[in-house]
């Protein structure tokens, strides 16, 4: 049974799931569905074309589904987040639009911190961590495993890999590879997450072929696309590097995040 406070406003045509609960001044629009076992804990707005997977808690003065922030917008798209998220207070996310194929979508078992922002058109992995006020301009692609570091912003049409760390205060102005590890103020790449990688399980002999393989690519001699055609062999010797290498060649919009020392040899 669900339980909705006496102060919320769901209006007709909201689906609510079965056992959710909806605090005081929560407000529901008519094209929200809402899975089974969420907690609306107050002050929570969901508004557009929004479908919330179950065993979501989303805390107070959230908004959700409101349309993306484009000048001259015409019309809106979808909001799709997946099962198990933690939506912390004041956190935004954006519904598609007509020009980024109309959907938003954000997967399973996300974490956003308090201000945490995703743009229109983004598409968010599964176990994220937002960390406070990160932010995704319009059309982000994240990965599965992904934390974003407080107050760092991520440029519009980047990608960032799977099982990345942003550090915190970063503007991220390029994709950032599978695994990879940057900081700074303008976000340079650092190294490989080696701890996340552990975290997945990772052995000492493939943690030693990744980290041969980077070392080659972003620090062996020559000029990036040098380095990058002599390691395209090795993209059969371990999954994560050919990842890596596979994720580095469907790059269209944004250059490569690169080794600060690296940027001007690109």
């Amino acid at each position: 049974m669900s339980m909705i406070d006496p102060t919320a406003r769901i209006e007709d045509g909201a689906v609510i799931g079965e056992g959710t609960s909806v605090g005081p001044y929560c407000i529901i629009g008519p094209n929200v569905v809402i899975g089974a076992n969420c907690r609306l804990i107050a002050h929570v707005n969901v508004t557009g074309q929004t479908t919330i997977g179950a065993g979501c808690t989303i805390y107070p003065f959230a908004s959700l589904g409101a349309p993306p922030q484009i000048l001259n917008l015409h019309d809106t798209g979808r909001l799709r987040i997946g099962d198990g998220c933690t939506i912390r207070e004041s956190v935004t996310m954006n519904s598609g639009s007509p020009k980024g194929g109309g959907l938003t979508t954000v997967g399973d078992r996300g974490y956003f911190m308090n201000c945490a922002h995703v743009g229109h058109d983004c598409h968010v992995g599964n176990d994220v961590i937002f960390a406070t006020s990160a932010t995704l301009g319009g059309h982000c692609e994240i990965g599965d495993f992904v934390f974003i570091g407080g107050l760092s912003a991520v440029h519009q049409f980047t990608r960032i890999g799977p099982q990345v760390m942003v550090g915190g205060v970063c503007g991220v102005r390029g994709d950032v590879i599978p695994f990879g590890l940057v900081n700074g103020q303008y976000a340079s790449l650092e190294g490989l997450n080696i701890i996340g990688m552990k975290r997945r399980q990772f052995t000492k002999a493939r943690l030693a072929a990744v980290r041969s393989f980077y070392q080659k690519l972003f620090h062996g001699p020559g000029i990036f696309a040098e380095r990058l055609a002599a390691v395209q062999p090795l993209a059969a010797s371990d999954p994560a590097i050919g990842e890596i290498l596979t994720f580095i060649g469907n790059g269209a919009h944004r250059a490569l995040c690169l080794p600060a020392g690296d940027r001007d040899k690109h």
